[in-house]
């Protein structure tokens, strides 16, 4: 390849950098695997003849797909091996991303889980027809399907998804109000505090991946959650900071100064319905590290 062709493809690959990680993560879910994703995806872009490609971007999305479903196979065993609860690695995103939402609800925690009971073909059909809209066609070259056969795969993925999706539009400002006072009551270990900001049905899903400690099944209600958070902080001093995890309001957690974990928060109305809290430190060698994403 000419230094003119390598220039290009460079640019190319750059421009649409975000878009394939986007894509990769959503289908994986998780952020190291989507960068090694992307790394194959350059090294065989790198050896494609662009002057017999029509549409750069779709060729991209299409090597990105391929091997995102490669890596997803294998993925599902890693986590049938896995010790505790598996949640998506966090993703620290601009405010930018929460803006878009369509976008941030792609991303989220919540729908992240969602996508996990799909099929890995389900997954890669759902995210690129119904985050990215890419058409059935170009889904088909990417999956090794008729357009026909994707048409209903999207259909029945679709249909899975919705009926298990949370839906609900949150006013920015009372959940803001709702975050400060549950990063108040959980410097203070108050448990009223975190009564009053829990929903009674909110599910804590926690996730050490054997490495810390972690509930090894869901906590659910107000009084269980409270007082498993509590208890888990007594004797140290707990603080923190607000982010944007995933598109939605977060924060870092840190033990006496140590960064222990990121916790995404799914809100109803002014009230904590959701609390998704990753300690494994292998997801976490991101946070601190790199400056939030962008995403698209």
């Amino acid at each position: 390849m000419s230094d003119h062709s390598v220039n290009e493809a460079t640019e190319t690959f750059v421009g649409y950098r975000n878009l394939l990680f986007t894509v990769a993560y959503e289908m994986l879910g998780s952020a190291a695997d989507a960068e090694d994703v992307l790394q194959e995806t350059w090294l065989r872009w790198v050896e494609v003849d662009l002057e017999q490609v029509q549409d750069q971007r779709a060729y991209l999305v299409r090597i990105t797909t391929r091997q995102s479903l490669n890596r997803l196979r294998t993925m599902t065993r890693r986590k049938e091996a896995y010790v505790g609860p598996w949640l998506p690695e966090p993703l620290l995103t601009s405010p930018d991303v929460a803006r878009d939402v369509e976008l941030a609800e792609s991303v989220s925690m919540a729908l992240m889980l969602v996508l996990e009971t799909l099929s890995p073909t389900e997954r890669a059909v759902f995210v690129l027809r119904e985050v990215f809209d890419v058409g059935y066609d170009e889904i088909a070259a990417a999956v090794d399907k008729s357009p026909a056969a994707v048409r209903q795969i999207a259909h029945r993925a679709r249909r899975h998804v919705d009926a298990r999706r949370p839906r609900t539009v949150v006013s920015a400002s009372r959940t803001q109000a709702a975050l400060e006072s549950f990063q108040r009551a959980l410097a203070t270990g108050d448990i009223q505090g975190l009564l009053d900001v829990l929903a009674p049905e909110v599910v804590l899903m926690t996730d050490g991946g054997g490495v810390k400690q972690a509930a090894r099944r869901p906590v659910v209600g107000a009084d269980k959650v409270a007082r498993y958070i509590v208890g888990g902080s007594a004797g140290v001093t707990l603080t923190g900071e607000p982010t944007v995890v995933n598109g939605s309001p977060g924060l870092v957690l840190r033990v006496d100064g140590e960064t222990d974990g990121v916790i995404a928060i799914r809100f109803e109305d002014d009230r904590i319905v959701g609390l998704y809290y990753v300690r494994n430190p292998e997801k976490l060698t991101r946070v601190g590290s790199e400056t939030p994403l962008t995403l698209r």
